[in-house]
């Protein structure tokens, strides 16, 4: 799989570099200069994997599952704190998808028993009277909010 971002660069910004670097040091120094760059970030690569080696083998074996995303204090609150309760809010989301089923299933049927009532009656011969009655009380869905475009 090709990933979309390298670095947190994306492929326009990619583009960019190129040919800014085109721009500033020519097609002949381009080649030497990506070369230098690469090892720049190969001996970085390096360093690091000899910093996080060095750590776990200062640290001990019970560490030995230890990611550098679990040394950032963000993660290490997440992980310490929000454990306990991802449980618990699972359980309220579960039933908050309940609850919100119940309430859209009650809202149909009360615009099921509002049409129904709002509905031609068979003894009226022109049915005037509902469309009377349904354009002076709109649907909901149907009604116009009044809107400002100057308001903040």
């Amino acid at each position: 799989m090709i990933p979309h971002e390298i670095f947190g660069i994306g492929a326009s910004e990619l583009v960019l570099l190129l040919v800014l670097g085109v721009i500033m040091f020519g097609p002949e120094k381009l080649p030497e200069i990506s070369r230098k760059a690469a090892r720049v970030v190969h001996v970085v690569r390096v360093l690091a994997n000899q910093a996080m080696g060095s750590l776990r083998e200062e640290l001990g074996p019970e560490y030995k599952d230890l990611q550098l995303a679990d040394l950032n204090p963000k993660t290490l609150v997440r992980k310490t704190l929000l454990a306990d309760i991802e449980d618990d809010i699972e359980d309220i989301k579960r039933e908050l998808d309940g609850v919100r089923a119940d309430l859209t299933g009650a809202a149909s049927d009360v615009n099921h028993e509002l049409g129904a009532k709002n509905s031609p009656t068979a003894g009226s011969s022109s049915g005037t009277g509902a469309v009377a009655a349904a354009a002076a009380h709109p649907e909901p869905h149907q009604m116009v909010v009044p809107w400002d475009d100057e308001a903040t």
